[in-house]
C-alpha cells in the first residue's frame, strides 16, 4: 500500500504520515517498507487510471509502499483516533486467529484418536468414515471469515 493510501485510512495527511515513519525509521525494515524509485513511480502512476489531486499528482517526494507487515507497524506509531482504533482491531484478529488456531488442533487430535478407534470397522463403514474425515479436514482448512 502507499503512504498516501494509509495515511486516509488511518485519518492523518500524507506529510504526518511520512514525517512519523521517517522518525521511526528503526520499525521499518527493508520487509516492512519499499522506497518507490522515480523509475517505479512513473510505472505504477501509468497503472493508475485517474489520478484525483493530491494523490500522486503534485508529488514533492517519491511514495513510500508498505507491506502488510508495514501497514500494521505504522498503525502502531501514529496517534490518530483512527490509528489507535486499527492498532486495537489487529490485536483482536491475532488473539483470534490464535484461538481458531488452537480450537483446530484440539479438534484435528479428538479426530485423529476416533479414526485409530475404528479401525476394527468392516471396510465399507471405514471408506465412509474416511470421507467424513476428510471433510472435516477440508472444513478445518477453509479460511476463517471475516467476523
Amino acid at each position: 500500500m502507499l503512504d498516501e493510501t494509509l495515511a486516509e485510512l488511518y485519518g492523518v495527511s500524507t506529510k504526518a504520515f511520512n514525517q512519523a515513519v521517517r522518525r521511526n525509521r528503526e520499525r521499518f525494515p527493508p520487509d516492512f517498507l519499499l522506497e518507490v524509485d522515480a523509475n517505479e513511480w512513473e510505472i505504477l502512476r501509468s497503472q493508475i487510471v485517474t489520478l484525483r489531486i493530491g494523490h500522486g499528482r503534485h508529488r514533492k517526494y517519491l511514495p513510500l509502499a508498505f507491506t502488510e507487515h508495514g501497514a500494521i507497524m505504522a498503525a502502531t506509531i501514529l496517534n490518530s483516533p483512527r490509528a489507535i482504533q486499527m492498532s486495537v482491531y489487529v490485536v483482536r484478529a491475532f488473539v483470534r486467529f490464535r484461538q481458531s488456531l488452537s480450537t483446530n488442533k484440539d479438534l484435528a487430535k479428538e479426530l485423529e484418536a476416533l479414526k485409530r478407534s475404528v479401525a476394527t470397522l468392516d471396510a465399507d463403514t471405514r471408506r465412509q468414515f474416511d470421507q467424513v474425515y476428510e471433510a472435516i479436514l477440508g472444513l478445518m482448512a477453509a479460511p476463517v471469515g471475516k467476523q
